[in-house]
């Protein structure tokens, strides 16, 4: 149970430490490759504090931004892939031996009580999300479009990140 109480509260501090917006780093971060003139793959891949949703909102937010920066307006996603990758950790487990003995006469009685930590398992899954747009200065005659704009302040400001000049 303390283990438990332990790590409670340790989730609970590093829960702070979910991957930020940031260019990919040791942490995790987005990333994105030019695979034509107007086609980008952007990607978000998280730590084990990031949650599926907010890796899926720093994608949607890096696409916008690559729009802007690209003088442009709107993307399409053409294609998109979300998945989590999924590692296991044990604690080690440790024991410790309380002894007492005593002796009355010529016989002699004993006691030990043997505690166990740890041997405890974790299961850490880390959220990595994709999008393939096609970004576009003039709004697309048919299908669905992001307005980059839009998109950027919205998910700017929910996760109170600074605008970069968009």
């Amino acid at each position: 149970m303390r283990n438990l109480i332990v790590f409670v509260l340790f989730f609970a501090f590093i829960q702070g430490c979910a991957t930020s917006y940031q260019n990919d780093g040791l942490t995790g971060g987005y990333s994105e490759t030019q695979l034509d003139d107007n086609v980008f793959k952007v990607s978000f891949r998280g730590n084990a504090f990031t949650d599926a949703g907010k890796a899926s909102d720093f994608t949607l937010l890096r696409s916008a931004e690559i729009t802007l920066e690209q003088g442009s307006r709107y993307f399409v996603i053409i294609d998109a892939n979300s998945y989590t990758t999924s590692s296991a950790h044990s604690t080690p487990t440790t024991s410790s031996t309380m002894a007492s003995v005593s002796s009355v006469g010529g016989t002699s009685y004993g006691s030990a009580t043997t505690t166990t930590y740890g041997g405890d398992s974790y299961i850490i899954t880390k959220p990595n999300t994709s999008n393939t747009i096609i970004i576009f200065k003039e709004k697309p005659g048919q299908g669905f479009s992001y307005n980059a704009e839009s998109v950027y302040k919205a998910l700017a400001k929910k996760y109170g990140i600074e605008s970069v000049g968009n």
